[in-house]
């Protein structure tokens, strides 16, 4: 293809992407960044080519390059066009070349303009997807923040109707049962009461506790992930264990902290 007709075809495409979306009609990105950047590495190739034919590539690996160089700067994807390219021509010789061309190109579009166009376009349409910063702040947020390091337990030993009278004064539904500095599980006051009403207040609180399955939380967990597992599980207390010790409590996380964490105010809390 002749260099000047290259550069036409450039312009022109370039004018017509732009025309179709200011007008709102039909338009893409995916198939015009591949045309624009097979015919600015198609002319680049030829100049090149021209100059110095010993030293360089037909005009066509350019154009190769030049496809997802652009589309990497464009849709801000170096690594599709690289699969994309190489799923075109099977030639790992071009991997090398394009790789840089991307890098380069992602670096430069990152400068000059922050936001991907695809953001741009979803902002413009009143979608907020979450970004990637986003994202990271929330997922670093973690339980070990917030966690209450030294939280009322019922021992295993006591009796139900003594631990009823424990847990009336306290301002959760759910304790931590421990024996000794040995946690055992969780147990709400609802059961501790039925208990009771069933004339089982001399019986240990321990015989109430099951041991089989015990919601809990980690230190690094992210506190979304808590907050999933009180929903689960309807509880407002999360014992979290030691990892590598599951029967070692290490303190416990609350709703009303986690909500507050996330700059939530609890009205009407317990």
């Amino acid at each position: 293809m002749a260099l000047k007709l290259m550069l036409l075809l450039v312009v022109l495409k370039l004018i017509g992407v732009t025309v179709s979306y200011a007008s709102g009609n039909a338009g893409g990105i995916f198939g015009p960044s591949l045309f624009l950047g097979a015919m600015l590495g198609g002319a680049v190739g030829t100049v090149a080519h021209g100059l110095l034919p010993g030293y360089t590539a037909t005009p066509g690996a350019y154009a190769l390059v030049g496809m997802g160089a652009l589309f990497a700067g464009i849709v801000r994807a170096p690594m599709t066009s690289v699969l994309m390219i190489f799923e075109m021509t099977r030639d790992y010789a071009v991997i090398v070349p394009l790789m840089i061309a991307n890098l380069t190109s992602f670096f430069i579009s990152s400068r000059f303009q922050k936001e991907p166009i695809y953001e741009a376009l979803a902002h413009q349409d009143g979608i907020h997807l979450p970004s990637r910063i986003t994202r990271d702040e929330v997922n670093q947020r973690t339980v070990a923040e917030i966690m209450r390091k030294s939280p009322p337990t019922l021992s295993a030993q006591m009796r139900v109707e003594d631990a009823i009278q424990q847990t009336r004064s306290g301002q959760f539904r759910v304790w931590p049962v421990v024996d000794k500095a040995y946690f055992l599980g969780i147990v709400t006051r609802e059961t501790l009461e039925f208990a009771d009403d069933d004339g089982k207040n001399e019986q240990p609180v321990a015989d109430l506790v099951d041991t089989s399955q015990v919601p809990h939380v980690h230190t690094d967990h992210a506190l979304h992930y808590a907050l999933e597992r009180m929903s689960k599980y309807h509880l407002d207390v999360l014992p979290v264990i030691h990892r590598a010790d599951i029967h070692r409590l290490e303190g416990v996380v609350t709703l009303p902290d986690v909500l507050d964490a996330y700059g939530i105010d609890r009205i009407g809390s317990n």
